[in-house]
């Protein structure tokens, strides 16, 4: 390993985000300190309110800091612009969210398709639905989402994710709207990948035994980040 490759993937050092509407301001996050360690599942807890989507969205570049550094292998994104943001978050990143986003008049192979028509990744169609099979719905390619389960959209919604050869993926409560059985189905299913794929990953949940499957586990309260 080099040591480029020992650096953590992601690092936010002292971050501050504050909202201003009209003269009342809001601190959402208040010097919060984190480190994504590379091919390893971090996982961020914390109740409704206390900063987790706020850091989400920082270290996604959706959105910037007030104060303190967002760092992706070695470079600010909190002082990028937003196409430099949006370049990063296309060509670095998969994304993937609790209802899961995908296109609903799209099948599946074409929701993962439509992701490489605008990426660094021109794959062809064998690539898209060796995706598919990867996230174990390759039978599934045709279907729409409203034909799709819970966990089989998820599923679904990770091989989208993974369409441009991310190195880091965000899964922001993956597992919400799934039972308890399915989300097991779909976190062996991240932990297969992060480990075949060498991909970094953020679990941002509300479930602690969600978060007990990550490698590191983390909490954010009142807008600071302390290990659980």
């Amino acid at each position: 390993m080099t040591a480029a490759e020992a650096e953590p993937f992601v690092r936010v050092r002292d971050v501050f985000k504050i909202y201003r509407e009209g003269d009342i301001e809001t601190v959402a996050l208040r010097g919060a300190d984190l480190e994504l360690t590379r091919r390893t599942i971090t996982s961020l807890t914390g109740p409704s309110g206390s900063g987790k989507s706020t850091l989400l969205a920082l270290i996604a570049g959706l959105s910037r800091p007030s104060a303190g550094q967002v760092l992706i292998d070695g470079r600010d994104i909190g002082r990028a612009d937003e196409a430099e943001r949006s370049r990063m978050r296309g060509e670095r990143m998969g994304i993937v969210f609790q209802s899961g986003n995908l296109l609903p008049f799209l099948s599946a192979l074409e929701n993962v398709r439509v992701v490489m028509t605008f990426g660094k990744v021109r794959g062809d169609e064998a690539h898209a639905r060796g995706l598919l099979e990867a996230a174990g719905v390759g039978a599934l390619a045709d279907r729409l989402p409203r034909q799709l389960s819970g966990g089989e959209a998820q599923r679904v919604a990770i091989a989208v994710a993974l369409a441009n050869s991310p190195e880091l993926l965000i899964a922001d409560e993956p597992t919400g709207e799934l039972d308890s059985a399915t989300a097991a189905q779909v976190l062996d299913l991240l932990v297969r990948l992060k480990e075949e794929r060498g991909l970094t990953i953020l679990l941002v949940t509300h479930n602690r035994d969600v978060a007990a499957r990550a490698d590191r586990k983390f909490t954010v309260a009142d807008g600071r980040v302390t290990a659980a």
